[in-house]
């Protein structure tokens, strides 16, 4: 087998399949990777929902049996919405990033691996892969970066010099040989646009983020929010993009290759007090088919009762009243009693007042606490 010529035709069979760029690199260790995660785990840095064995983020080896190298791939994804709908009194709306507009980007990439994967099991049948996409053991980032998709940039996204941050990452281990490619030189410079554009400071330095700060990791979460954070969230209800509009290499980027990426304005733009009483099945079935449902609808629901409050949204107050009252979990009533006190008015205060002589939850309580300090 001619291996450099294998590698070709894996390159522009990809492009037929709509991959937008592709890197390999060897299967070794990533060593430097590792003592960069111990640091995190040491600094409580991690958001839980890695994969939780160090060993298995940073060797390949313990994933498959004699592994030679991996594949890695990326799709550019649009950074900007046709027919966008504007929020307006009365009518607010809240927003999901542009990781979450479209089809769920894990299942469009793992169809363009098994694609990848089926060609070259057609020319080589002995061959051994396995692919993964995002929740894998190993890191997306630290893959494509090292397979010269693009640099890690100092916002901890890989910037691509074709389409910015604005990809979706994936990778194949494999069985076969190839010749790795080169890594690209870091493009940062002394830029720290996306340190300050971050909301929450959740970038502690180029590089380095501290996941239980970040806004997209916080939107997630099912717990309360932590008070400090609530104001900055403002109406986003599924992750974060600010530090990636900031960057320069994202300007003017704006990709629309994929038809299954292109977003569905009133899906991801939706209008905040429908999301209060939706059912499970209702938010199956509108929201079901984005990656940012993947939690459920209870971080959603209690961040729409956050971004109602940044609006100080005044025709939402008899629906949060009703959301306090009757609604059965306790982190959603409390933050509806929250959002009450900041939009302020008669009606909120006397119904935090009534609701506190009636409540029974601790938690809720001082939420209602919190809510009635407002009025002081």
């Amino acid at each position: 087998m001619d291996y450099a010529q294998f590698k070709q035709e894996v390159i522009e069979y990809s492009k037929t399949i709509g991959i937008d760029k592709i890197g390999f690199t060897t299967a070794n260790t990533f060593d430097d990777l590792k003592n960069r995660l111990i640091r995190q785990q040491e600094l409580q840095y991690q958001s839980g929902f890695e994969e939780p064995d160090i060993e298995k983020r940073v060797n390949p080896s313990l994933l498959m049996n004699q592994p030679r190298s991996i594949i890695a791939v990326a799709l550019a994804y649009p950074s900007k919405m046709e027919n966008r709908p504007v929020s307006k009194n009365g009518e607010r709306r809240g927003i999901f990033c542009r990781a979450s507009w479209g089809l769920d980007y894990h299942l469009i990439l793992r169809d363009r691996l098994q694609k990848l994967e089926e060609f070259i099991y057609s020319k080589m049948p002995d061959a051994k892969c396995k692919s993964m996409v995002d929740t894998g053991e190993l890191s997306d980032r630290a893959v494509a970066e090292r397979a010269g998709i693009g640099w890690s940039g100092k916002n901890c996204a890989i910037i691509t010099p074709e389409f910015g941050s604005y990809v979706y990452l994936g990778e194949m281990i494999t069985t076969i040989p190839f010749e790795p490619d080169q890594p690209i030189e870091d493009r940062c410079g002394s830029c720290t646009k996306c340190l300050e554009a971050c909301p929450t400071g959740a970038l502690v330095q180029g590089g380095q983020i501290n996941a239980q700060r970040c806004i997209s990791f916080l939107t997630q979460t099912k717990e309360s929010l932590p008070e400090e954070f609530r104001e900055k969230i403002g109406n986003r209800i599924y992750g974060c993009d600010s530090c990636q509009t900031a960057c320069p290499e994202n300007k003017g980027r704006n990709f629309h290759f994929h038809e299954e990426m292109e977003p569905d304005p009133e899906m991801v733009k939706p209008l905040l007090k429908p999301l209060l009483q939706i059912s499970n099945r209702q938010f199956k079935e509108k929201f079901g088919s984005l990656a940012g449902s993947w939690r459920g609808k209870k971080p959603i629901q209690r961040n729409a009762i956050v971004a109602l409050a940044h609006f100080k949204d005044e025709t939402a107050v008899n629906d949060l009243i009703e959301v306090m009252t009757k609604d059965s979990r306790p982190v959603i009533r409390g933050t509806a009693a929250w959002a009450l006190g900041k939009i302020g008015g008669e009606q909120a205060r006397e119904a935090l007042e009534a609701a506190q002589s009636l409540e029974k939850e601790e938690e809720v309580l001082e939420e209602i606490s919190r809510g009635l300090e407002f009025f002081i």
